[in-house]
C-alpha cells in the first residue's frame, strides 16, 4: 500500500486523518493472468490502483475483441462509465499478467470524497487524467496514420512491446497484425 500512498502524494497531500480513512477502505486484490476485473453486462463497483502487473480494456464487437486501453503499474483503472453511473459495463478488463491491485468501492469512495476535500480533489485528478488519455486516443485514431500511431506508442510507452501480445497492440492501434508486422519491419 506504500506504493499507492506515495503515488497519491505526488498529486495530492492528505492529512493523517484522510490517509488513515482511505487506507481503512482499501483492500488488496491479487489476480492471475487472464482473469477479469470487470466483464461486460455487470456493474463495476470498484476503482483500482494497479500496484503490479498489466491489463487491458476491450470491447466485444461483431465477435472480435477490440482493445482500447492498457494499464500498468501506478495506473488507476476501472470501467469508468459503469463505475460512475453504476450501469452495466460495456467493456471487459482482463489481466495480461498476474497482478496486485488495491480496490475501493464506489460507496466508500463517495463517502471519503464528502468527508475529505483533498480526496475529492484527488479523484477529480484521476478522472481528468483518464479524460485526457481518452481525448488523445481519439485524436490519434482520427488524425494520425497507423505508422504515426505505432511510433507514438513506442515513444510514449516502449514497455508495451515487451509486455503485451502483438495482436492486442494491433487491435489497440486499429490495424491488422499483418499491417503491424509491416510497420515494425526495418526498411
Amino acid at each position: 500500500m506504500e506504493q499507492l500512498l506515495k503515488h497519491i502524494g505526488a498529486y495530492q497531500a492528505l492529512s493523517d486523518d484522510a490517509r488513515d480513512a482511505l487506507q481503512s477502505c482499501l483492500h488488496e486484490v491479487v489476480r492471475a493472468k487472464q482473469q477479469y476485473l470487470v466483464t461486460e453486462g455487470k456493474v463495476c463497483r470498484h476503482l483500482y490502483f494497479l500496484q503490479q502487473g498489466a491489463l487491458r480494456g476491450y470491447y466485444n464487437v461483431d465477435s472480435k475483441s477490440i482493445t482500447h486501453w492498457f494499464a500498468f503499474e501506478n495506473d488507476f483503472v476501472t470501467s469508468f462509465h459503469s463505475f460512475i453511473t453504476q450501469q452495466p459495463a460495456v467493456e471487459n478488463i482482463q489481466l495480461l499478467e498476474g497482478s496486485v491491485l488495491w480496490a475501493i468501492s464506489k460507496e466508500q469512495l463517495t463517502g471519503l470524497m464528502k468527508q475529505y476535500h483533498p480526496i475529492e480533489s484527488l479523484v477529480r485528478t484521476i478522472y481528468e487524467k483518464y479524460y485526457i488519455r481518452l481525448e488523445e486516443r481519439f485524436v490519434n485514431a482520427q488524425f494520425k496514420t497507423a505508422t504515426e500511431r505505432y511510433q507514438d506508442l513506442l515513444q510514449q510507452n516502449p514497455h508495451i512491446i515487451e509486455r503485451v501480445p502483438l495482436g492486442y497492440i494491433a487491435s489497440y492501434l486499429g490495424i491488422s497484425q499483418e499491417t503491424l508486422s509491416r510497420i515494425r519491419k526495418p526498411i
